[in-house]
């Protein structure tokens, strides 16, 4: 289709676009953007849901989650068994969704995975969204399909991690700030808000690491004068923070007696939870700051930090294919936009995405250790940036061979609706920010080009094309220049593993063709070869990570259950380089497990808990199997102070408590002495195995 001038917008077309604005309506969608977009959908849903029956389910979460769909009290609590009688080591928001699915469709695997699935799609969705209101729609399909297609997300998104929850409430937010400043109003900014308070429900301080940098976008960007800003943001910031900590004061105000004891703290306290043991104890030396318990080596890891951690062996193939181009995207996005209104959108989404990764990148490396999966929540970033930075050095690139030509778009017939009117101030701000867009964001190269132009020499025509040259410079060559790029960094990045070795020549070709077809560009050159190069060269920066991705859909190259990641990278991988780790999922019990379960419930008479375990791995296995009340001793890490050894034989002789199961893979607490001074073992012959392994069933209703 033949492609029209973008006509400059009367007075009513203004106010249309102005409402359309507010409203989030697609404007002038070109007819190639909704299928694109559904394909892109389609590819996410079918790269996050495949093989959901058989989901990486983290063994800690999925087990509270089963508890979690029993009891209302462990639900909002957190509580690991279905009596709640100590929580997870988190706050439970991110794992409310995976209750609810499992209380709705039954304790399956795939029921407790299918909301990281949803949410993965839908952050994708929201990226598109945001994108391209910000720098169009060939910058919001870019974006939308690299965050598809990077591996650390597609591994995430197939497991019951919170990190997926966070991500997507970020973005949300992101997208609020975007339009408080786009539109000048406080409810976008109040939004925000919620959506960061509601991430922090998720991942706890780490949905904060976004707030300076929204509230410094916006103080630098937003209308208005200064002191007016600064008190939105601080109202903003209000609702982030009573939102964030409305759970804690909850939890701090509800009486011991009627919650779970708060897993990884001294002294049960919901504040200590959240900014000592998942905050200060993972920066600094002392791993019992504000109260927290120290960590062990199953609830600390170690290693991928510094400032080298996002392009090491094992982060970098996760997640950093796109690093280079987006930093550039970032630098000269801001750089090119120098001298513009203070108020300049475009150049905010730069800062926006841009401090965004930035920020982070900086918190990792100064951490004590990250999991590679940590970085997922910088993948929208990388992402949007890549789509806005390909987009910029498209219309450079444009402007080049058609200096004179306006940019153009595909449109589209609007729906019909009555939008409010608009004030003179947004008319005038949106037809200049409107301007800007369709002069630095072409939205769609035309399928046919003006007749040539009349070529006799006259020296004011000689003076025009110097000056054009001489403004354009050479970045024109900036587009095929960040492709070869990209694609020789995805060459660096792939070469310790050659994990898809196969598919280096291929982004070496499509990196060819595409380089060569958009610098050998001339006046006779036909459109289609040029839109041909440019689609090759965006395969060619995709291709590489494409193929890491798609390993994960195999459990050999998924990493493991607390630890998801692609490829052959991690310790998962190196521990089990031949086969896949083994996978239990909710309602799977071994044949030991099915074995133990029977016989204490043979024996069960009365007694309040099923049994008490030394630390949740002991629980663990159990709890996935059946939903039932078993006392969790030392919580996560084993080392918790709950339940003392003076409580444990209360409830032993209240009649509350028969069996204790104790492993030697955890620390003894005064409670596991407790144990093994008063009460009588249980062979493992007795409940029909040979052995017990690590494990020892003691029963206390026989005292020694």
């Amino acid at each position: 289709m033949t492609a029209i001038p973008a006509a400059q917008p009367t007075g009513a077309q203004q106010g249309r676009r102005a409402a359309n604005r507010r409203s989030g309506r697609p404007e002038d969608a070109p007819r190639w953007e909704r299928p694109a977009l559904a394909a892109v959908l389609a590819v996410a849903t079918v790269l996050y849901s495949w093989g959901i029956g058989q989901a990486a389910l983290h063994p800690f979460y999925s087990a509270a989650i089963r508890s979690m769909a029993g009891s209302w009290r462990a639900f909002f609590f957190g509580g690991l068994d279905a009596a709640g009688s100590i929580s997870i080591d988190k706050l439970p928001g991110a794992f409310w969704p995976d209750a609810v699915s499992v209380w709705l469709f039954g304790p399956h695997t795939w029921a407790a995975a299918l909301p990281q699935v949803v949410e993965g799609v839908l952050t994708v969705w929201l990226l598109h969204r945001i994108v391209r209101a910000w720098a169009g729609p060939f910058a919001a399909l870019i974006a939308a399909l690299a965050l598809t297609l990077t591996p650390v997300t597609v591994a995430l998104n197939r497991a019951t991690i919170p990190d997926t929850a966070l991500t997507l409430l970020l973005v949300a937010a992101a997208g609020a700030l975007q339009k408080a400043v786009r539109t000048e109003r406080l409810l976008p900014l109040i939004t925000c808000g919620i959506w960061v308070g509601l991430a922090f429900q998720a991942k706890m301080l780490q949905a904060w690491l976004v707030l300076p940098v929204f509230a410094a976008v916006y103080l630098l960007v937003a209308p208005g004068r200064p002191l007016h800003r600064a008190a939105r943001v601080l109202v903003g910031g209000a609702v982030a923070l009573a939102v964030s900590c409305s759970w804690m004061f909850i939890a701090w105000a509800t009486p011991a007696a009627d919650r779970p004891y708060l897993d990884g703290t001294s002294d049960n306290n919901p504040f200590a939870l959240v900014f000592g043991y998942n905050g200060l104890s993972r920066f600094s030396s002392d791993p019992t700051a504000f109260g927290a318990v120290a960590g062990t080596a199953a609830s600390r890891t170690t290693g991928n930090t510094g400032w080298d951690m996002l392009i090491n062996d094992t982060v970098g193939p996760q997640v950093a294919w796109l690093l280079p181009l987006a930093v550039l995207a970032a630098v000269l996005g801001v750089g090119r936009r120098a001298g513009r209104p203070r108020t300049d959108l475009p150049r905010a989404g730069f800062l926006l995405w841009g401090g965004w990764l930035a920020v982070h990148a900086l918190v990792f490396s100064v951490s004590n250790g990250n999991h590679a999966y940590y970085t997922a929540v910088i993948a929208p970033a990388l992402a949007a940036l890549a789509g806005g930075g390909l987009a910029l050095f498209r219309s450079e690139y444009e402007a080049t061979y058609a200096p004179e030509r306006e940019a153009t778009y595909e449109p589209e017939r609007e729906a019909e609706h009555k939008p409010e009117p608009a004030t003179e101030h947004e008319r005038q701000r949106t037809a200049e920010h409107e301007t800007d867009l369709e002069k630095t964001y072409a939205l769609r190269l035309p399928t046919t080009y003006p007749p040539e132009p009349d070529t006799t020499y006259t020296p004011e025509r000689e003076a025009k094309h110097e000056e054009q040259h001489e403004a354009a410079g050479r970045r024109h060559l900036v587009l095929p220049a960040v492709i070869a790029l990209t694609a020789a960094w995805a060459l660096v990045l792939d070469w310790p593993t050659r994990f898809v070795s196969w598919l280096l020549p291929v982004a070496v070709m499509l990196a060819l063709c595409g380089v060569v077809g958009l610098c050998s560009r001339g006046p006779r050159t036909s459109p289609r070869k040029i839109h041909a190069a440019l689609a090759a060269g965006i395969a060619a920066t995709l291709v590489v990570p494409a193929g890491w991705a798609v390993s994960s859909l195999d459990p050999l190259y998924a990493g493991a259950a607390t630890s998801p990641m692609a490829g052959p990278v991690g310790k998962s991988y190196h521990e089990h380089p031949r086969h896949a780790p083994r996978r239990r999922g909710l309602g799977r019990p071994s044949a030991r497990d099915t074995a133990l379960l029977g016989y204490l419930t043979a024996h069960r008479h009365g007694e309040k808990y099923l049994l008490a375990t030394q630390a949740a791995y002991t629980a663990e296995p159990l709890l996935r199997a059946k939903s039932e009340p078993i006392l969790v001793m030392g919580g996560f890490t084993g080392s918790t102070p709950f339940p003392s050894a003076q409580q444990l034989g209360s409830l032993v002789s209240a009649h509350q408590l028969r069996y204790a199961l104790l492993t030697t893979q955890r620390p003894t607490t005064a409670a596991t002495t407790w144990v093994k001074s008063h009460c009588t073992r249980v062979r493992p012959t007795a409940y029909g195995v040979r052995t017990d392994g690590s494990f020892t069933l003691y029963d206390c209703a026989t005292r020694r």
